[in-house]
């Protein structure tokens, strides 16, 4: 998962001050099936995904022998790997439904991890080490807790004799944390039928403790932003700097930036924002819930929505935000620039067209001089997941028996997932876990990356139970 930050300190601390949080309760005797899930787990964190040495097709293959060694036939279970990526393989499998008029559901995790450099850890990456009530290792937390749960879970279905109403299908990629190659896109566009859905469930949001280890959030996310890059380009003849002359690219550049810098994209709402704030507004200081009500109500606002958005996490959520983040220009110091350019980076509200942001920078930018291009291909735009009572009545059902009381809160990235590829290919994606962290996070994409071994425990026990409520049958 691509970083991303959903609450202030102060924010956190309000929720967990005002919600009927629950006290985390002492670890209890480690189950017999929770044993038999750490070894599944164990493997799965050992083996190494990095993009540089490891190998994603190595942790399918294996995690496809637990699901044939638990009864899978051959045709239900496919590493399928594209030949110019043999490193990159990715694992799928389905537990075939009784009903073939219900579309299928998907479960959807990467199984790929960020580079981990043995000298810079406490421990070795790529060794699970259970501390202090802690697992450590990389991809503990992003995104092998929520593979290694879904590989289990089928292996559970199918050996109780479970016959969902719908086909469970199951999608275990690789590159979601690199550019270039694309698990879920290499499988959506040439394997559809095999994780074809009607909706998916995928990691992106988990649920929050306060210091004391209080669960005072269950996080649902319905959307997320688009991640786009643009370069803007100005090219001069250049010259002697002896002899200065107008125009010159580096200024040029500069006006268009300015001018781009200046400029606040217009607030919206979706239904997992919306929904954010008006739930917010019980857990923030009666300044910040006033002007929330506002802006519910109204989203143009202007004294509520300054108030706000001086929160840069909330001012995210709101709005498209496009900012500078590098800058080139020139060829010697002594010559005139022959070129100058700048990097854009857009995080681009779900279902608005990459297009529409290019044509307002290009607006923005005010001189026909500045090129503004795609610094690399588009990802692609689609609307938000509705959250409808069919997605979140299982929700609330089996958090109500792990968290009873516990506030279920939707929220939309600020950052990115796989889900950016199943949503827009019409196969809305929910980001849904159960795997509660404190405001400390759990290091991903850091220095000992970690996943509180209680909420691994209660977070499979709560998506076992949800992936049976969505899929019906017995």
């Amino acid at each position: 998962m691509k970083p991303m930050a959903w609450m202030t300190a102060g924010a956190l601390i309000a929720l967990a001050t005002a919600a009927n949080a629950q006290t985390a309760e002492p670890p209890k005797t480690v189950r017999p099936d929770q044993l038999a899930f750490r070894d599944l787990y164990k493997e799965l964190v050992e083996i190494n995904t990095t993009l540089s040495v490891g190998s994603c097709t190595a942790a399918s293959e294996a995690m496809g022998a637990r699901l044939k060694a638990a009864g899978f036939p051959e045709a239900d279970v496919r590493v399928v790997v594209e030949p110019k990526h043999p490193r990159e393989g990715n694992l799928v499998a389905v537990l075939r439904g009784t009903d073939a008029t219900t579309k299928p559901m998907l479960l959807l995790a990467h199984i790929d991890v960020v580079e981990a450099k043995r000298e810079d850890w406490t421990r070795d990456p790529f060794k699970l080490v259970e501390e202090n009530g802690y697992f450590y290792g990389r991809g503990t937390s992003d995104d092998k807790a929520q593979a290694a749960i879904w590989v289990d879970s089928l292996i559970r279905l199918k050996q109780a004799g479970f016959k969902p109403k719908r086909d469970i299908k199951m999608a275990l990629t690789c590159g979601e944390e690199s550019e270039g190659y694309n698990g879920i896109e290499d499988l959506l566009k040439n394997h559809r039928p095999l994780v074809d859905a009607e909706f998916a469930l995928n990691e992106g949001a988990s649920g929050l403790l306060d210091e004391q280890g209080k669960a005072v959030m269950l996080e649902v996310q319905a959307g997320e932003k688009v991640y786009q890059d643009f370069t803007l380009t100005v090219t001069n003849p250049g010259g002697h700097s002896s002899r200065p002359v107008s125009p010159n690219a580096i200024y040029q550049l500069s006006a268009a930036l300015d001018r781009i810098g200046a400029y606040q994209f217009p607030p919206r709402f979706n239904d997992a924002t919306r929904g954010y704030f008006t739930q917010m507004q019980a857990r923030v200081t009666p300044e910040q819930a006033a002007a929330m009500k506002t802006l519910v109500a109204d989203v143009n606002d202007p004294a509520a929505l300054a108030l706000i958005t001086k929160d840069r996490t909330w001012n995210s959520m709101l709005r498209t935000t496009c900012v500078a983040t590098m800058v080139s220009a020139g060829h010697a110091p002594n010559a005139l620039p022959q070129r100058a350019t700048a990097n854009i980076n857009c995080r681009i509200l779900p279902g608005t067209p990459i297009d529409e942001v290019k044509a307002k920078l290009t607006e923005l930018a005010a001189d026909p001089a500045v090129a503004v291009t795609l610094a690399h291909s588009s990802k692609p735009a689609s609307p938000p997941p509705p959250l409808t009572p069919a997605i979140m009545a299982p929700i609330q059902k089996n958090a109500a028996k792990l968290w009873p009381g516990v506030p279920i809160l939707p929220v939309m990235s600020t950052g990115a997932t796989d889900a950016v590829h199943t949503s827009a290919a019409g196969i809305p994606t929910y980001g849904v876990t159960g795997l509660f962290h404190g405001p400390e996070g759990t290091g991903a994409h850091g220095l000992n990356e970690r996943m509180r071994v209680k909420s691994l425990y209660e977070g499979r026990d709560f998506l076992h139970g949800l992936i049976q409520d969505y899929a019906g049958g017995k």
